[in-house]
């Protein structure tokens, strides 16, 4: 796969993990869009993120074919430990959206503003210290 093509499904991906995201934030805070709600809206929407973005790199972005549940407890342990940095990333910058200016609209741009820069750092993240093992034509 050209670098080009990688970079095309790295970013369709985080696409798809950050629309999944907002629209679990979304189901959440119509429940309960106070406080607590804001809080249980951000944490389940960053675990359902979490789970696809998990699936779709590393079969397609970083052609990991292992199996089983040691092997997918251990890389899904370590991909989650690194997400701790880019989810602050995206947890400081989607709230200060919300504390500052009070809408759904600029919440959600300070979400997918912090889930750009946090999938950048991300990438570099996984590829350096998750999925070290896979043997295959990433490119740099």
């Amino acid at each position: 796969m050209s670098r080009v093509s990688h970079l095309g499904l790295y970013v369709a991906f985080a696409i798809v993990a950050t629309v999944a995201n907002l629209a679990m934030q979304r189901l959440v805070l119509g429940i309960n869009d106070g406080v607590i709600g804001f809080a249980v809206a951000v944490f389940m929407g960053t675990l359902v993120g979490l789970v696809i973005k998990y699936i779709l790199d590393k079969r397609w972005i970083f052609e990991d074919r292992s199996t089983g549940a040691a092997a997918h407890g251990k890389k899904f342990m370590l991909y989650s430990a690194m997400g701790l940095i880019t989810t602050a990333i995206f947890w400081i910058t989607e709230s200060a959206f919300w504390f500052i200016w009070h809408t759904d609209a600029m919440r959600e741009l300070g979400a997918v503003i912090g889930l750009a820069i946090g999938y950048t750092v991300k990438y570099q993240l996984d590829r350096n210290f998750v999925f070290t093992d896979v043997e295959s034509t990433k490119p740099a």
